[in-house]
């Protein structure tokens, strides 16, 4: 298994000092927040571009994912929608990331006319993202918090350059089981996005194993191989501890749920 940490929980720091943290505390891969707030994100230029890739490679951590907030399933015309996924695409080309991940975003009661608008955008982008090397992952979030939502408009989609991001604590919000998520999704799976929470009334971040998500059971139906995340959401949650210090812990715990110690 291997493990990234999101700099949503390191909000506005230095890309320098992202690269050695995750080094120093073993972690392999880094998702980016790919937003105006942040020292990535899609209107950087060629060269401050070739300066992010050259940080990871010192470091040799991998950019894993450009995490965008396109929202495919978002109300509206097509074209800004697409054009935000081709920057996000573009971006991730140049900084060898294999993923960009993007949000449902649809309205509430329009499940049917929300999973078409997605699949429709969704397509036409992963013929563009099959050109760049590219994979598009839709995170279970907001409209489409269950694994049987996403794989809904991934199925209409059909094509391998759109798949899935398992964010762990958005279908267990929406009371699915990990084993139905998992296996609704497991044909598009990317990877899988941990955290943990004290409760569904209170979702401020917590250190891996001191909340209630069942992580054992997600990262044991996913199996061993592939990616693991840790998304915790400093930035949404300012009084949230601090998540450099809890980085070597958090990786040792998901060795051992992923070992069975």
């Amino acid at each position: 298994m291997k493990y990234a940490f999101s700099t949503l929980g390191v909000p506005g720091m230095p890309v320098a000092d992202v690269a050695a943290l995750a080094a120093d505390t073993g972690y392999q891969g880094v998702e980016l927040r790919a937003h105006h707030e942040e020292p990535v994100h899609p209107g950087l230029g060629a060269a401050d571009r070739d300066a992010v890739v050259r940080e990871f490679a010192r470091a040799d951590v991998a950019v894993l994912t450009v995490a965008g907030y396109a929202k495919v399933a978002a109300p509206g015309d097509d074209v800004p929608v697409l054009e935000e996924l081709g920057e996000l695409l573009l971006l991730a080309r140049d900084l060898g990331a294999p993923y960009v991940r993007v949000f449902p975003g649809g309205e509430p009661g329009e499940d049917e006319r929300c999973d078409a608008v997605a699949a429709r955008r969704l397509g036409a982008a992963a013929e563009m993202a099959a050109g760049l090397g590219v994979r598009i992952l839709l995170e279970t979030h907001d409209s489409h918090r269950t694994g049987v939502a996403v794989s809904r408009v991934l199925g209409a989609v059909g094509h391998r350059q759109a798949g899935a991001l398992w964010d762990v604590m958005h279908p267990w919000l929406g009371k699915e089981e990990p084993e139905t998520t998992y296996l609704a999704l497991a044909p598009f799976l990317g990877y899988v996005q941990v955290k943990d929470v004290a409760s569904r009334e209170d979702l401020t971040p917590l250190p891996l194993g001191a909340g209630v998500l069942p992580l054992r059971e997600c990262l044991e139906l996913a199996g061993p191989g592939g990616w693991v995340c840790w998304e915790y959401e400093k930035r949404w949650h300012p009084g949230a501890l601090d998540l450099p210090p809890l980085l070597r812990a958090g990786r040792e715990h998901l060795d051992a749920l992923t070992t069975g110690a």
